[in-house]
């Protein structure tokens, strides 16, 4: 039985995996689940699962958790701490880790899993867009496997056949979007946005931060950073379409000028599905598609004054450095921020590109160089966010 590491269970990507793993529980079994808060969701996903080992991190939330643990008759262990936590992802009796919490905080986790030779199916991209390069040689040393879990990424790993390095023999890589909930939204409207509008999108169900990147398209830019790295090819080669119906989730042109492309319902069960059976295939209980009856497929180009985060990403790749670090914290705390109403929605992007000019860009030598430009980024962006507000 393969044994699995949940991180982040209760969130929209850890649902969809238990959903796929409970249709092959013969094949895997949980060895570990994590979540931020969600206690209620995830007792009861105890209950249902009897995983080995289950963390939660928020203080608050775990005393209430550990009471209504302990008033059960369940085998699970809760973990106390952090250096716990970390001490099991690294054991050997675990093989694969889902790391499905969001944010730049995941990347501790992700790293560790690496360092230990796991199996690391990655939908944290933060992780991979701040440190890329640090997990690919660590992953090289250790024998890991990182094997995305974002749609488009999936999408271009199912296109390539898992080349390691398939940069001679590809034109160019096409990452699809939908275009988020303002596509067809006049720029003049823009600076009315609410977060209620913005996290309404119209294709995926997600969280309110993914949701809020996907509106401003950032989620596009920083997956543009995600597959320089996973794929090894060079960022000018890799181009955002948009493609409104999320049926096409990416596209692979090669250097014949073929052009591959992976289809699918827009469901996260088809990627996670993907990279818990590779290198076979696994049912993911979604919905076939219907091609007889299949809606028109249509593509447009990405309107750069609307959403200027493609070019902004673009950017940080060319810096190097710890920049795309900056642009990830400042993107993080931003749309915290429009979230909580403290800022409005095109301030977002007039924050990043302000904090990235500011601050210094140094070279990444180990994740502490990353943890730092973390830091410095997201303390300027409260400044930032406080002198706008008038604070200061």
């Amino acid at each position: 039985m393969e044994q699995i590491a949940l991180l982040g269970s209760t969130g929209s990507i850890g649902t969809s995996s238990i959903e796929v793993i409970k249709r092959h529980l013969d094949k895997f079994e949980f060895f570990l689940l994590t979540a931020d808060k969600n206690s209620s969701l995830l007792l009861k996903q105890c209950k249902e699962l009897n995983p080995k080992y289950v963390f939660i991190n928020d203080v608050k939330a775990s005393i209430k958790f550990k009471s209504d643990l302990n008033s059960l008759s369940l085998n699970t262990c809760l973990v106390d701490s952090e250096e716990e936590l970390l001490s099991l992802i690294a054991n050997t009796k675990l093989d694969t880790i889902i790391a499905g919490m969001s944010g730049v905080v995941g990347l501790k986790y992700v790293y560790r899993a690496v360092q230990f030779g796991k199996k690391v199916l990655l939908a944290n991209k933060e992780s991979y867009i701040v440190a890329g390069e640090l997990l690919n040689n660590s992953a090289i040393q250790n024998g890991a496997i990182i094997f995305p879990l974002d749609s488009e990424h999936s999408a271009i790993h199912q296109c390539i056949s898992n080349k390691n390095n398939c940069s001679n023999d590809i034109n160019k890589l096409y990452i699809t979007g939908s275009g988020g909930p303002f596509l067809d939204k006049d720029l003049s409207q823009f600076k009315s946005i609410t977060p209620e509008q913005a996290i309404a999108h119209p294709i995926w169900k997600m969280g309110k931060k993914i949701s809020v990147d996907s509106a401003t398209l950032m989620n596009k830019g920083l997956e543009i950073i995600e597959a320089r790295w996973l794929f090894n090819v060079d960022s000018r080669n890799i181009e955002v379409v948009i493609h409104p119906e999320g049926i096409i989730h990416s596209m692979v042109e090669y250097r014949d000028s073929s052009v591959i492309a992976q289809l699918s319902i827009p469901d996260m069960k088809v990627p996670i599905a993907y990279g818990l059976g590779y290198p076979e295939r696994i049912e993911s209980g979604i919905q076939k598609l219907d091609f007889i009856n299949l809606q028109p497929l249509t593509f447009r180009e990405v309107d750069l004054l609307k959403f200027p985060s493609i070019n902004i990403a673009r950017h940080a790749i060319e810096q190097g450095g710890t920049s795309p670090t900056i642009l990830n914290a400042v993107n993080e705390e931003s749309v915290k921020s429009f979230l909580d109403n403290e800022i409005e929605f095109l301030q977002i992007m007039e924050i990043i590109s302000y904090v990235m000019d500011k601050i210094t860009i140094n070279p990444v030598k180990d994740l502490e160089d990353i943890f730092e430009a973390d830091f410095l980024a997201r303390n300027e962006t409260r400044n930032r966010i406080n002198f706008l507000n008038g604070s200061n």
